[in-house]
């Protein structure tokens, strides 16, 4: 049995990418928004949550500091951002405490590190540089799109909404990609740096 490890970035790429492309759906009204969520808070726990953070813990144990803080970031996003959402459908009194505005709040945060992160991937391939770019373009659209509903603007924040959901199937679709790249060895797209 050999000590080397596995390439463990397609899983947690693949995590990312399937949850991502599932949440955005909905996002964009492309699947019911009544019936999609227990399916969205299982992905978001389980694979987007859970199997990026055994890929970020497996990048650490390869000494790769991007991909350790990476996929287990973005594996806590989808922990908090699925505690988030079920707290608030339980308790009225969270609900009150997660309210547009803060989720505004919330995913400008995630976007002012992704931006920053983006940095990390210059020096990597053009399909990851689209993910971690339009990843970034994702969240501050969402956040925009819930700082115009907080404020009174439900159309606007909607119409925004919709577009970032469409945004967003094209950023989890392209780390679903790079994953099938990296496993199949087939890339359609070059992947090189």
């Amino acid at each position: 049995m050999s000590d080397e490890l596995a390439n463990p970035a397609p899983l947690g790429l693949i995590g990312f990418g399937m949850t991502t492309v599932l949440l955005n759906m909905r996002t964009a009204g492309l699947i019911a928004t009544s019936t999609s969520l227990g399916m969205i808070f299982a992905m978001g726990i389980f694979y987007g949550g859970f199997a990026q953070i055994i890929a970020g813990l497996m990048e650490f144990r390869k000494g790769n500091t991007f991909g350790t803080v990476a996929f287990t970031s973005y594996g806590l996003f989808w922990m908090t951002f699925v505690f988030l959402h079920v707290f608030a459908s339980l308790d009225p009194a969270w609900a009150a405490a997660v309210d547009k505005g803060s989720m505004s709040a919330y995913l400008f945060c995630w976007g002012v590190f992704t931006f920053l992160m983006f940095f990390g991937t210059l020096k990597t391939n053009r399909v990851l540089q689209f993910v971690f770019f339009s990843l970034f373009v994702l969240f501050f659209m969402l956040s925009a799109a819930d700082l115009l509903v907080y404020v009174g603007a439900t159309a606007a924040g909607g119409a925004l909404a919709v577009a970032a959901g469409i945004e967003g199937i094209a950023c989890g679709g392209s780390a679903f990609y790079l994953a099938m790249a990296e496993v199949n060895g087939w890339p359609i797209f070059p992947v090189e740096e």
